[in-house]
């Protein structure tokens, strides 16, 4: 394999959650008062750390209201949880990967969520490093990547990075790792191809394609 680490998001690459998660903004907006986002909007601040999101999202919030935000998009985001699948071909593909790589995720869930989403979809014994929001600085700051590569021991030109967002490719970049796009997730096509990733696939059976040409 040319890339000895491959790094996933999770949210809208790996679990089909978009959707749910826009909503759960939405919600949140409505209970604190604050003017509802559009969908698009909702959407395009998924994958950003929590802060980041809500001064994009609610940029008139007072700091002091954050806790008020994140109380209640955890109790819309849990209320949804159950219903939330893997995308399809996903758990295979997954499986596939981790026998001739190690595989990571570099996620804008909290360590305590991911760990919970782990359990729930059985997929932990597939991953062997993983790096959350609130353990290091958030997308699109490399240092998830940058921590992945030190804990895996490998360098920059041997792990590759997946996601569904600009803020997925914007921090590739900024760590110099190769990159792909999935646009079933958060993000519409036309913004991440204007990311410049290596490729950008609609479906996980267009990525596994790539992945054995390319990988």
């Amino acid at each position: 394999m040319k890339y000895r680490v491959i790094v996933f998001d999770w949210d809208g690459t790996i679990l089909d959650s978009p959707a749910a998660i826009a909503e759960c903004i939405q919600a949140s907006c409505g209970d604190l008062g604050l003017e509802v986002p559009e969908r698009s909007r909702a959407s395009h601040v998924i994958g950003l750390g929590m802060q980041e999101l809500m001064r994009e999202i609610a940029p008139g919030l007072p700091p002091a209201r954050y806790g008020e935000f994140v109380e209640a998009y955890r109790r819309h985001f849990r209320a949804r949880e159950p219903a939330m699948r893997l995308f399809p071909g996903m758990r295979e593909l997954l499986a596939d990967l981790s026998a001739t790589s190690l595989l990571g995720i570099a996620t804008a869930k909290n360590r305590r969520g991911l760990e919970r989403a782990l359990d729930a979809t059985g997929l932990r014994p597939h991953f062997r490093a993983s790096r959350c929001a609130d353990e290091t600085h958030p997308k699109p700051h490399p240092a998830m990547l940058l921590e992945l590569m030190e804990e895996t021991k490998t360098d920059a030109k041997s792990m590759l990075m997946i996601g569904d967002t600009s803020h997925d490719l914007a921090m590739a970049r900024a760590a110099g790792v190769d990159a792909l796009a999935v646009s079933y997730g958060a993000h519409p096509e036309q913004g991440l191809r204007a990311c410049g990733p290596l490729g950008c696939f609609s479906s996980v059976n267009q990525l596994r394609e790539w992945l054995r040409a390319n990988g």
